[in-house]
């Protein structure tokens, strides 16, 4: 994998807002390995499709989980795949609706994926895969019996071609921006739902003005139309 500003293909180049991109090995990984959910892409003869999965990662390589009766598990191995993962850090709320935003980090992994049939490598994916999910899981629980690894399907891939985007800070304002009733400006901590795991400090809150206690999502609506000296 590149450096911070040299991507390791073409394909995974950001261009939009370049400067967001980030391309160390360090970055990505810590991105995967705070999300939860991936979101995955094929091309197929009936159209492309993307679908929300399980993974895990062990070094250098993506695990995929899923059901024999997964399409893109069945027809995933040896194709190339898309895999994005999201963290949503904070509701960027500006003075004006063209400059609200989200704080985020971002990767995508492009590469081909082979499906794991050697049943003890499975086994240990299947480990890799909860462990990441339920940290110190695998510990508590018995073994996996035969016909449990036998009938899961994983997908392995390689994220040896990835880049990571990474928006943080508060509200891009102009600055004719700043009438009494639309002065409501900062970012909110959307929720935090991670099962045992620590916030990430890139999901600080920055706040101004009247988003300054980080009202929870539900009140989101009422703060937006309150003005800043309520």
């Amino acid at each position: 994998m590149a450096g911070k500003d040299n991507a390791p293909s073409e394909r995974t180049t950001v261009r939009r807002m370049a400067v967001r991109g980030e391309y160390e090995k360090s970055t990505v990984a810590e991105i995967l390995d705070e999300g939860l959910i991936a979101h995955v892409g094929l091309s197929t003869s009936s159209g492309p499709i993307v679908v929300p999965m399980l993974y895990g990662r062990e070094g250098d390589i993506l695990y995929l989980h899923g059901s024999p009766a997964s399409r893109i598990l069945r027809e995933g191995g040896n194709a190339e795949l898309c895999v994005t993962v999201t963290l949503l850090d904070g509701i960027v709320v500006a003075r004006s609706l063209m400059h609200h935003s989200m704080n985020y980090r971002s990767v995508v992994v492009i590469g081909e994926a082979h499906s794991v049939d050697d049943l003890d490598e499975r086994a240990r994916s299947l480990d890799v895969i909860s462990e990441h999910v339920i940290p110190g899981r695998v510990a508590g629980t018995r073994p996996h019996h035969e016909r449990e690894v036998k009938s899961t399907l994983v997908l392995s891939m390689s994220i040896n071609e990835a880049s990571a985007k990474i928006r943080t800070g508060p509200p891009i304002d102009d600055e004719e921006e700043g009438s009494p009733n639309t002065s409501v400006n900062g970012v909110a901590d959307p929720y935090d739902g991670k099962w045992g795991r620590t916030s990430s400090p890139n999901r600080r809150t920055v706040s101004s003005n009247s988003l300054s206690d980080t009202p929870p999502r539900s009140n989101m609506n009422s703060c937006l139309l309150c003005p800043s000296s309520s």
